[in-house]
């Protein structure tokens, strides 16, 4: 059996235990320092803006392609305790999982003190980027519980498929891309044209992850005793009213397995019950994640044995 097919699992408790390191020795900071630096050298005019901007994309994601092939070498040249160790490690950068459902723990026990204004800050802090001075409490909860919703795909289930489909090369490339998109994916005259490469390309790489995603939180849903039924009719009518053609796959889910309409004001409101938002409804959402994200990495490893079992067999046919 190949031990490497067993990575994911333990970069999942790596992130689990031990969390993410300071942003200084964070890859994800140093592709958006690149980012930033080379935002600062672009040239004036839409389709100057565009091509530079799949340049720096193109050229960032070789380059985190290549830094993460040398690693994933010197890995194999080691014994094999060791180099499962250090690819897992340098997988576990990819994700964060863990780090997200602590961030929406914080909001939902300043929910439940009471504390709004602090709720409001982390949120803004850890989760969203859009404004949430005058959020009620409602508002509050459901954000965070979109957010959850949303970084399933982003955080946990895209760079497992990646790893999947190209190991450590992919899951950074794609690493890259999504930073690209997270820090040049906005509709504002500096950004429209500069991010809108990394944006399409974004879009076509998280859209099977998305859709995996939700397939992994309806079966959470059955599991813990939610509404699957409801996920399964609210993603069918709602996932396609977000501007995102991925965001929506998962958030729909999961208003339609808490039964609940998740709304951000002036953009969507994606319809799953009338049930009121609580900070009871984030913990719900917060087990629901952990359980889909829990049975992603069970689905990685077995696809994973599965490939290499393939491979074999057909080498062995040969």
């Amino acid at each position: 059996m190949n031990s490497r097919a067993f990575v994911p699992v333990l970069a999942f408790l790596i992130d689990g235990v031990l969390g993410d390191p300071p942003n200084r020795w964070h890859p994800v900071a140093w592709q958006g320092r690149l980012l930033a630096w080379a935002e600062r050298w672009g040239p004036a005019g839409d389709g100057a803006r565009f091509l530079y901007g799949a340049m720096v994309v193109a050229f960032g994601a070789g380059l985190s392609a290549g830094a993460a092939g040398g690693i994933r070498r010197l890995s194999w040249h080691l014994p094999m305790a060791i180099g499962v160790l250090m690819e897992a490690a340098a997988l576990k950068l990819a994700i964060a999982a863990h780090g997200l459902d602590r961030a929406a723990a914080q909001v939902e026990a300043s929910l439940r003190r009471g504390d709004l204004e602090e709720a409001r800050r982390l949120l803004g802090w850890h989760l969203v980027s859009r404004p949430t001075d005058d959020l009620r409490a409602e508002e509050v909860a459901a954000a965070a519980v979109e957010s959850v919703a949303e970084n399933l795909t982003d955080g946990l289930i895209a760079p497992l498929c990646a790893w999947v489909a190209g190991g450590l090369p992919a899951v950074w490339a794609y690493r890259f891309v999504q930073t690209a998109d997270s820090m040049w994916g906005y509709h504002d005259p500096a950004h429209e044209w500069l991010g809108k490469p990394a944006a399409r390309l974004d879009d076509g790489l998280n859209w099977l992850p998305a859709r995996l995603a939700a397939g992994l939180l309806l079966v959470a849903a059955r599991f813990l005793g939610e509404d699957a039924r409801g996920a399964w009719r609210a993603r069918r009518s709602e996932a396609g009213r977000t501007a995102s053609p991925n965001a929506g796959q998962t958030m729909a889910t999961m208003a339609g397995a808490l039964g609940v309409t998740l709304t951000k004001r002036g953009h969507y409101s994606l319809r799953g019950g009338e049930a009121p938002i609580t900070p009871e409804t984030l913990r719900r959402a917060r087990r629901l994640v952990a359980v889909a994200s829990a049975l992603g990495v069970a689905f990685c490893v077995a696809w994973r044995l599965l490939v290499d079992r393939t491979r074999r067999s057909d080498c062995g046919g040969r």
